[in-house]
């Protein structure tokens, strides 16, 4: 049965590729009908950031990405479920220091005791030679008994990985298929930092065993250090799983995806107001392509269409004017209710309404929802659309709207308009759109004549959303208070 992880650091929000990398990983397990876990790899504390872990989970929750095992959230609280814990790697230490002791004693693992300032003043001269920075094997052969005394002396040390020479190491990648690499082209990993740690490289290898990974799906970035996740996996005599590396989510300038750029975190996505389906959807089309031109996916028929061989090895970019699409697509198609429950809150925020209106004036907030439906690509552009309608200072400044208005059919036109307006009881869509036929049919005047002028006067702007759903949205007071207003420029 396939068992796969996703395995973030808590380091901060969530970034969008460690999303997409969550998201392969669920989907393969759903696709296979194996397990999808979710393990935190919390060994390098400097990097630790108070509340990543409930962001994380945050995140998973509300894009659908939910693992069957490790750390999960229900109810608001953070638990570990499952037969394979600790899920969280900082609770494992005895686990690593057994079988760490079992690579110093096969001789695959060495002591080194190199300061901070001896490995610089190496690495500086293998720069000025030419080569390639990395440890110099100064401590490989200490002797049992130099090690001990060191040891004893408080003299501070890591544990290195002891690669064989001028060795091939090679596995085969999903994605990148046969891979190999020279041990002399390879430094002789830290496996146990002098804090204590163990570093990411001996601690995947031994959770992944452990825990029956079949296989790590994962970023491209690791593909240089797999090599020696294999050469770890061949000293403990165990069995490798399949590995999937994931091409990176690129910028418009084809480097890697980063904050230089604007928003890159999925927190950052969330709370402009784009739906974490949409994401979903988006993402899951960035390095994977389905077999057919298909772009709207539900999170069951991604599971269904997901393969692993169809994803790309090149980076895909990130496209912001396609997710607005996408998003856009998703909006049009919520229910009305669900549409006004996401534009609320960024509606009060801007203090376009207030809490007594969303209690108390559903039906209205129900019409603005339907007014900004075909409107916005994602939910924090609401309040901007709306502001142009719902304007503190009424002028209208544009030349050629103002020409509209000083037409002599715009006379005519502006008194038969507050006349019906001021005869209706309610007005509403419908009424309005009524009361332009009454105007067309009676006053002779239609098309951009009738329209264009009426659109000015009653919003001041040329061009928006549909005419009868502002006169709907804004009610009789309002537009009579902007029609008065007018006056002055059409008289």
């Amino acid at each position: 049965m396939v068992r796969n992880r996703f395995a973030p650091s808590p380091t901060g929000n969530v970034h969008v590729g460690s999303l997409r990398t969550a998201l392969y990983n669920y989907l393969f397990a759903k696709k296979t009908g194996g397990d999808f876990l979710l393990r935190l790899e919390d060994t390098d504390q400097t990097r630790f950031e108070e509340g990543a872990v409930d962001n994380l989970l945050n995140a998973l929750n509300l894009t659908g990405v939910i693992p069957d095992e490790g750390l999960i959230k229900i109810n608001g609280e953070v638990m570990q479920r499952g037969d394979f814990g600790p899920y969280i790697q900082s609770e494992r230490l005895d686990i690593y220091q057994k079988y760490l002791k079992t690579l110093v004693d096969n001789g695959d693992a060495y002591y080194c005791f190199c300061t901070k300032e001896r490995l610089e003043e190496v690495r500086d001269s293998q720069k000025k030679a030419g080569q390639t920075p990395k440890y110099d094997g100064h401590c490989r052969d200490l002797s049992p008994a130099e090690v001990q005394s060191k040891i004893d002396a408080g003299i501070p040390y890591v544990i290195r990985l002891k690669l064989p020479e001028n060795v091939v190491l090679s596995f085969e990648d999903g994605v990148r298929g046969i891979i190999e690499m020279n041990t002399n082209d390879l430094d002789d990993q830290v496996l146990l930092k002098t804090d204590g740690f163990p570093t990411y490289h001996l601690a995947v290898v031994i959770d992944d065993h452990l825990m029956g990974i079949t296989h790590v799906i994962r970023g491209e970035e690791w593909l240089p250090s797999t090599p020696k996740h294999v050469y770890l996996y061949q000293c403990f005599g165990w069995e490798a799983p399949e590995f999937i590396h994931l091409p990176n989510i690129l910028n418009d300038d084809h480097k890697k995806l980063s904050k230089r750029q604007g928003d890159v975190s999925v927190g950052d996505f969330l709370a402009k107001g784009y739906l974490p389906e949409a994401l979903v959807n988006y993402l899951a089309l960035l390095g994977w392509s389905p077999e057919d031109d298909q772009e709207i996916f539900t999170m069951e028929e991604l599971i269904q269409a997901f393969d692993i061989s169809r994803i790309n090895k090149s980076g895909a970019v990130f496209d912001r004017s396609k997710l607005n699409w996408m998003n856009a697509h998703y909006i049009k198609e919520l229910p009305i209710e669900i549409l006004v429950k996401n534009l609320v809150p960024f509606l009060v925020k801007a203090g376009t309404i207030n809490n007594e209106d969303v209690e108390l004036r559903k039906d209205w907030l129900e019409k603005i929802g339907e007014l900004l439906r075909d409107r916005i690509e994602y939910f924090a552009q609401s309040t901007e659309k709306l502001a142009l309608i719902f304007k503190n200072d009424f002028v209208v400044t544009d030349e050629e709207a103002l020409e509209f208005l000083r037409l002599e059919s715009t006379k005519r036109l502006y008194q038969v308009l507050v006349e019906k307006i001021e005869a209706t009881d309610v007005l509403d869509a419908s009424r309005g759109k009524a009361i332009l036929k009454e105007i067309q049919k009676q006053e002779k005047i239609k098309g951009k004549m009738l329209y264009m002028p009426s659109r000015i006067m009653i919003t001041g702007e040329m061009h928006g959303p549909d005419l009868t759903l502002i006169m709907d949205v804004l009610g009789k007071e309002e537009i009579l208070a902007r029609l008065i207003s007018m006056k002055p420029i059409i008289a």
